[in-house]
């Protein structure tokens, strides 16, 4: 039974013109307010992955629940749907279940709140915030294990639940909750903060109600979707051609020894609306790869692709959904049924944006974007320290973004533009760690006209005995190169033992135990090139390696030659690229450093570590076997005088 809206003055709201000047005043009241959502999120937070880091997404979205402000795209729809009960004035809403909301949110970490806005009687709008929570209990700290094979491994799983009633907190629910973690008091305070951005929004939204009228700003934020649709629907006609474009791309491993994981994708246009079809992704993993994939989402996914590739003036919203058709078979690595575990969703999720840059871009390859750093790698740290009390680390790392038509990738970027670095000197302080070194790495972006960005190093040494968890991908597979353009780097992990044993660690583990002393170098992966390096101006070239971004060894990738004083050498330079480009030949749209098998193959000599096995699947709805007849002696023997 679909969820019930309690108003007590309902009445319907009438759509007027809105003059440009007070659209363009509303538009951006509502942008400063999701940004003021941010603002009092990360100054009330706890946990340095929401108040450091910035992993959270918030969202304004218009009586309908569709997102007119934010970042990760709308879920009311699906939460709406799934929700049997009311909806009034004064409540909050909690759910951490990905499955209990169509994948509104991905994995449990994510604690996602929301609330309607209601002004005198009538439902107005809503404001949503979702964060990751350090800890929400399960088998390893930080509850994401790399080996879970059911979500119930994974912590507290809280279906849509009101949190909030009349406005009143519903803390013997809230209590219940806590007791399930291992960092309560951050998880209280991360949860309060939350509560306190979404009711800022609240605030914002009923003031400018307030300011122009309730009709107005009824029709100024439907203005504002049905602009997004019109230019949404110009970029796909421009775009997108109306013959199908196939990609497939990889997640390495499942951190149980198998892999690689397919995930398959066709594209292409009727008419005005986009088609996706992921038929021939590969079924859902026995391990906790697997990602529910949200259609919304998807949606939201690649408009923001499309608007950052093609026109970033563009307001991004949800305006456009109706333009997209997206189809996700059951049962896949991005449709699992429940209760599927979903812990490493990361990678997957990541890898959905090299698979939109290898579709958009093959109806035209100028826009193409190479393979970049589509990922957020964990690294988790945890133990008892010398005063006996529990410290618990989360963090994300970054790496190299994709070489891009207009400009090189940034080095040491994270995946989502929003987030940011923790400081080193607030880790020094708050956890019994030092870093040793934070760095780029050079010459791991992928050569091209344009570099692809190099990854990033950060060197932990432990001061006080505790586990490791890795979370992290592109060991095996590259990230790719396009339009001629060199693959980035792969990503590595190394632990440097307090003996002098070096220990190579898989890309996802958990319950690595480390010493003080013991040294842990995290290397992410670079981004890949785009357009033949041959191209490059020599003197960006020169640039780089004075940067220390390239090595002088790895300008002779882009055919360039330096003279002692780091000048380039003109003669030699024009040369060589002359016999380099003579030698290799055509370029290639996608240079991916090989396919699985070579990869494979090679896995061993270039990683030091054992390529995985063939994936085993979960088969679901398996038919039951059919009972075999038992044959009679005597029938037997008539058949066999028979024959």
């Amino acid at each position: 039974m679909p969820t019930t809206i309690v108003e007590t003055k309902p009445r319907p709201f009438k759509r007027v013109k809105i003059d440009p000047i007070t659209l363009d005043i509303i538009e951006n009241a509502m942008l400063n307010a999701r940004w003021e959502m941010d603002a009092v999120l990360f100054r009330t937070a706890m946990s340095p992955g929401i108040r450091e880091q910035h992993d959270e997404f918030p969202m304004i979205a218009n009586v309908d629940g569709k997102m007119v402000v934010g970042q990760f795209g709308s879920f009311i729809h699906g939460f709406k749907a799934a929700y049997d009960g009311t909806i009034e004035e004064g409540d909050i809403f909690l759910t951490t279940d990905p499955y209990s909301c169509n994948g509104a949110v991905s994995h449990t970490n994510d604690w996602l709140l929301l609330r309607p806005i209601f002004k005198d009687g009538r439902l107005i709008a809503y404001s949503a915030m979702f964060g990751h929570m350090t800890d929400i209990g399960g088998k390893v700290p930080g509850s994401l294990p790399t080996d879970a094979r059911q979500i119930f491994e994974e912590g507290i799983r809280v279906p849509p639940t009101k949190i909030y009633k009349k406005d009143i907190l519903q803390e013997d629910i809230l209590n219940l909750i806590l007791k399930n973690c291992r960092l309560p008091h951050w998880n209280r305070s991360d949860f309060n903060a939350i509560v306190a951005s979404i009711r800022t929004a609240e605030k914002r939204v009923i003031e400018l109600s307030d300011r122009f009228g309730d009709d107005v700003l009824y029709s100024s934020l439907e203005d504002l979707l049905d602009r997004n649709k019109r230019a949404m629907a110009t970029l796909i006609k421009e775009a997108i051609p109306t013959t199908k474009q196939y990609f497939e791309d990889y997640i390495c491993d499942d951190g149980m020894g198998m892999g690689p994981y397919k995930m398959k994708c066709a594209m292409w246009r009727e008419g005005n609306k986009l088609h996706f079809d992921f038929e021939g992704t590969d079924p859902q993993s026995i391990g906790s790869v697997n990602f529910l994939l949200n259609e919304e989402m998807f949606k939201m996914f690649c408009g923001v692709y499309m608007i950052m590739v093609f026109d970033p003036q563009i307001m991004f919203n949800d305006g456009f959904y109706d333009l997209m058709e997206v189809h996700i078979p059951e049962g896949t690595l991005l449709k699992p049924k429940e209760p599927a575990a979903l812990s490493c969703r990361t990678h997957a999720l990541g890898r959905i944006f090299d698979i939109l840059g290898g579709l958009l871009g093959q109806g035209n390859p100028d826009f193409m974007c190479a393979a970049g750093f589509s990922d957020s790698p964990h690294f988790m740290y945890s133990g008892y320290d010398k005063k006996g009390e529990w410290y618990q680390l989360f963090q994300i790392g970054f790496g190299g973004v994709p070489g891009k038509p207009f400009g090189d990738g940034p080095d040491g970027h994270s995946m989502w533009p929003s987030f940011t670095n923790v400081p080193n000197e607030f880790l020094e302080s708050y956890f019994p760690l030092r870093i040793e070194a934070y760095e780029t790495i050079p010459d791991t972006g992928g050569a091209g006209q344009n570099r692809g960005g190099n990854a990033l190093r950060v060197s932990y040494r432990f001061l006080e005995p505790g586990e490791i968890s890795i979370h992290d991908d592109r060991w095996l597979t590259y990230p790719w190169g396009v339009n001629g353009g060199l693959p980035g780097e792969r990503s590595r992990k190394i632990l440097h033992r307090k003996n002098g044993k070096v220990e190579l660690l898989q890309s996802k583990c958990d319950r690595i135990k480390v010493d003080v002393g013991d040294l842990l170098h995290f290397d992410t992966w670079g981004g890949g090139g785009w357009g033949d390096p041959f191209k490059r101006d020599p003197a960006l070239v020169a640039f780089d390696v004075e940067a220390g971004l390239v090595s002088e060894k790895g300008a002779k990738r882009y055919g360039v030659v330096l003279n002692d004083d780091l000048t380039v050498n003109e003669k030699r330079t024009t040369s060589l690229r002359e016999r380099l480009s003579k030698k290799r030949g055509k370029t290639k749209l996608f240079d991916r450093g090989g396919t699985i098998e070579e990869l494979k193959k090679r896995c061993k000599r270039e990683t030091g570590l054992e390529p995985p096995k063939q994936p085993e699947f979960q088969l679901l709805n398996k038919p039951a076997a059919k009972k075999k007849k038992k044959k009679t002696a005597t029938k037997s023997r008539k058949r066999s005088k028979a024959a």
